[in-house]
């Protein structure tokens, strides 16, 4: 099916608001979404990289302030 993905990696950004939580290091989301849209998410500078075996992901500064900004937008 295709899609337009950059609407797509906006609602995944958005719904990873969701699921953040804060550590020692900074915050952190989980990554149960596609693999593509994560790719690209981390090629933008809006997460690290997801290819780890931790079911989270980091968020950058800038992922979270966007992944916030996001969900009001869409979901407020």
């Amino acid at each position: 099916m295709k899609y337009k993905e950059e609407s797509a990696d906006d609602a995944v950004l958005a719904l990873m608001s969701l699921t953040t939580f804060r550590e020692a290091s900074g915050f952190r989301t989980w990554k149960g979404y596609d693999w593509e849209i994560l790719d690209r998410l981390h090629q933008k500078g809006f997460i690290g990289n997801p290819k780890s075996k931790s079911r989270s992901v980091e968020l950058t500064e800038e992922g979270r302030k966007r992944s916030e900004e996001l969900f009001r937008k869409h979901f407020s």
